[in-house]
């Protein structure tokens, strides 16, 4: 176990504020730049770069697509990742910033006087960042696929050559101004189709609107219009809610506290030049996202019904379209291998309808069908399937394409800065080798990141689920791990070294295990020591869901060793008061 800060030479000098910089780290050197880009970053410029980081291929490619095909159920991913955001910006973001330091492993190195816990939050980031970056590269090859016409596993490849040329060359300077420009191609490419689309079925130029607004053609309100066809189909109604509301609260949360979590984004904040424009930055962000989180599900709710409407254009209780008549978005997909199709009942038609419905299966019978022919659709293709669908001009598909790069690209840059951060800077320079040169510390950080994008790569081409899914593994990766240290490292001035990195460990290692127990290593179907079905679950909780488990056992292990320990020296003590203190108060210090 770590001793008293005093006993530990080698860390006392690191117990110090933001205002006493490193000078191998310090404004204006060369790693300064690559980690925090000189912390000079304006905060309008920082909250769209955060907002990019943030908003991946998770938010733009497959969340519409998740909440098309399950409606209600999986509004889950909108409210616990905007209400996490509204968390970090709120709790953590200003008082990270003030700390100074330029990774969350350093701060927690740092707070907790302890290299052994700065290891742990290492291990954390990386285990929770390479997953991350696994739905990034796999968005970003569907987009590639598609639009240059290539297989998935060419486009993944060109993902990552994209990826190395700006992430690996440019730092955190290069990646901030790239966010930026991609934050403003994802924002307009995912918001005009959805105002073409919303024009088309309700009349209403603003998505937003239209969702709830009278779908034209049948006169009857969108979402009314949707339940109707989805459940002659024999699928669940759009806007009910069908699964288990403790997996919902606890997926909910997990979310929200693991994007609190989230080491990609919480370094944005040290961007910046001072606190008080951490916060604003975080404001503006919030703006920025809200431009896209209030579209989203009038996006997924459109295009579910436009799928509908195209494969039975006369209606659900009329013949579906024949498979030579299909429409060319879905030959266009289907070259790519992520939509196909199977003629079970030899009648050249393409029935799509819910197969396991045992009401509708009477039904489906008397009509001759012999089971859903769709037998291949990756949720991941919808949104940029959707201005095909709805038959849009030929710029608006490019458009699209682009956004769903921008989201895609932008996200795993900063998840690949946050893991060559780690690498280099809380790995090597601050563990193992403190007296290496600021050059041989950028070497690593640059060889470390085009290590990741390697292995993001390679994973990428069999991910363990759409990208939304794969994200929401790391999210509650984060959330056990993390977010607790990073809580009770700000609010809890007595929790100690030993606390912290017990309770790291326990909440991490229950989480992964978990995981482990139902989708197997690494998350690869076949490895799994139990089926992950919920009658397996542990209290029916799924693996999806027990990140918000996972921190509450991190939080009471961390407290439980606390009171069989020394709490923390007066010294750190002290340190955490200073950085609670709010500007203006005596004392105060703005950085």
């Amino acid at each position: 176990m770590n001793g008293p800060v005093h006993d530990q030479p080698h860390l006392r000098h690191r117990l110090v504020p933001a205002l006493h910089w490193h000078r191998h780290l310090g404004p204006g050197g060369s790693t300064s730049e690559f980690y925090a880009a000189g912390r000079g970053v304006h905060p309008i410029v920082n909250g769209a770069a955060t907002a990019a980081d943030w908003m991946s291929a998770a938010s733009f490619i497959s969340m519409a697509g998740l909440i098309a095909f399950v409606g209600y159920g999986n509004s889950t991913y909108l409210m616990g990742w905007t209400g996490g955001y509204v968390l970090l910006a709120l709790l953590l973001a200003p008082y990270l910033r003030k700390f100074g330091r330029y990774t969350v492993p350093d701060f927690i190195g740092d707070r907790f006087y302890s290299r052994t816990a700065r290891l742990v939050a290492v291990a954390a980031l990386l285990i929770m960042s390479v997953t991350y970056v696994i739905g990034q590269m796999t968005g970003a090859g569907v987009a590639f696929s598609r639009f240059l016409e290539v297989d998935n596993t060419t486009g993944l490849m060109i993902a990552s050559a994209v990826v190395f040329i700006y992430a690996v060359l440019g730092g955190m300077k290069g990646i901030t101004y790239t966010q930026l420009a991609q934050y403003c191609v994802l924002i307009v490419a995912y918001t005009i189709p959805a105002v073409f689309i919303s024009l088309q079925l309700t009349g209403n130029p603003l998505p937003q609107l239209g969702l709830f607004s009278t779908h034209t053609e049948s006169g009857l309100p969108l979402l009314a219009k949707l339940d109707q066809v989805l459940m002659e189909l024999g699928f669940q109604d759009y806007t009910g809610h069908h699964g288990s509301t403790l997996n919902m609260v606890l997926f909910t949360l997990s979310l929200m506290i693991g994007t609190a979590g989230l080491p990609h984004v919480i370094i944005r904040f040290f961007t910046v030049p001072k606190v008080s424009d951490a916060r604003k930055s975080a404001g503006w962000a919030l703006v920025f996202i809200a431009l896209l989180y209030t579209v989203a599900p009038a996006v997924g709710a459109m295009a579910r019904l436009n799928i509908i409407t195209t494969i039975y254009p006369e209606g659900t209780t009329e013949l579906p379209i024949a498979y030579d008549e299909r429409p060319d978005w879905m030959h266009n997909w289907e070259q790519t291998g992520l939509l196909r199709f199977e003629d079970l009942n030899q009648d050249g038609r393409i029935q799509y309808y819910n197969a396991a419905n045992e009401e509708f299966a009477a039904v489906a019978a008397e009509r001759g069908w012999a089971g859903n022919e769709i037998v291949t659709f990756n949720q991941d293709i919808l949104v940029l399937a959707n201005p095909e669908i709805a038959q849009l001009p030929p710029w608006v598909i490019g458009l699209i394409a682009a956004g769903g790069l921008a989201a895609a690209l932008s996200t795993a840059a900063g998840l690949l800065l946050a893991i060559s951060s780690a690498i280099s800077h809380d790995l090597i320079k601050s563990t193992f080798r403190p007296n290496i040169s600021e050059k041989g510390e950028l070497l690593a950080a640059r060889v470390s990141m085009a290590v990741a994008i390697v292995v993001a790569t390679y994973l990428g081409m069999n991910p363990p689920g759409f990208a939304a899914q794969v994200v929401a593994l790391a999210f509650g990766l984060a959330a056990s791990s993390l977010f607790p240290a990073i809580m009770m490292g700000i609010f809890s001035k007595k929790m100690n070294s030993a606390g912290a990195v017990v309770g790291m460990l326990v909440g991490l290692g229950a989480t992964v295990l978990y995981i482990f127990t139902y989708l197997g290593w690494f998350f690869i179907p076949g490895t799994n020591m139990l089926p992950n079905t919920p009658d397996n679950w542990l209290f029916g909780i799924s693996p999806l869901s027990f990140g918000a488990v996972g921190a509450l056992l991190n939080f009471v292990a961390a407290y439980i060793t606390l009171a069989l320990t020394k709490p923390a020296p007066e010294r750190v003590q002290e340190l955490v008061e200073s950085i609670r203190v709010p500007r203006g108060a005596a004392g105060a210090v703005e950085h």
